[in-house]
């Protein structure tokens, strides 16, 4: 069995989230090469213009085309900025799950964009997918995704021993790998109770097409 994700746009109150288009590569390639990503993903570094024409115009295209998942770019609602990644990946159409990962852009940390942006897609998933699980997978030491999974009511269900390659910058400015744990943590429809949401700060915000 394999079907694919519509072609969505979801809004909230401060957020676009939609397609990528040619229009972002400029901002994608700065965020990709901030040294956060550099650390927590396995994305190139550095990351060029040409990697990010590849990923808007191809990747990231064929991940809702071949049924894997989608990807979302997180914009301002006000100002169109770039300001995020959602990615829906590893999608299993018979056990209605899948694995969500994310990425902020340096110039949007700290407004609460990733929290929100992810809660949306959860709330797409649950309400108008019909999906049953959404997974999230998180480095040992990156609190700041562990953070974000906190704030959505993700449950922490165990740890990947050994389980990620993660990157470090040495005093000479160059990155190594480390191994590291990955925890993994769970969503389920039930536990986006609108008392919870509520108390983060979230009121019913979402609208898709």
């Amino acid at each position: 069995m394999t079907t694919t994700f519509p072609d969505v746009s979801i809004s909230t109150e401060r957020l676009v989230l939609r397609p990528y288009e040619d229009s972002d590569i400029a901002a994608h390639t700065e965020m990709m090469n901030d040294e956060m990503v550099t650390a927590w993903t396995s994305v190139p570094h550095p990351y060029t213009a040409a990697d990010s024409e590849d990923w808007v115009r191809r990747i990231a295209p064929a991940e809702r085309a071949e049924g894997r998942g989608i990807v979302l770019a997180v914009t301002e609602f006000l100002t169109q900025r770039l300001v995020g990644i959602v990615h829906l990946q590893n999608t299993n159409w018979r056990t209605l799950s899948t694995e969500v990962s994310y990425v902020t852009a340096p110039w949007a940390r700290g407004e609460g964009y990733a929290t929100e942006s992810v809660l949306a897609v959860a709330q797409w998933l649950f309400r108008n997918q019909k999906f049953e699980r959404l997974e999230l997978r998180t480095a040992a030491d990156n609190t700041a995704s562990q953070q974000v999974a906190q704030k959505i009511g993700c449950i922490s269900e165990g740890v990947l021993r050994n389980a990620w390659i993660a990157r470090i910058q040495t005093q000479d400015g160059s990155w190594t790998d480390i191994r590291t744990d990955l925890i993994v943590w769970s969503l389920l429809p039930e536990d986006m109770e609108m008392d919870r949401m509520a108390e983060a700060g979230y009121r019913s915000f979402t609208d898709w097409n």
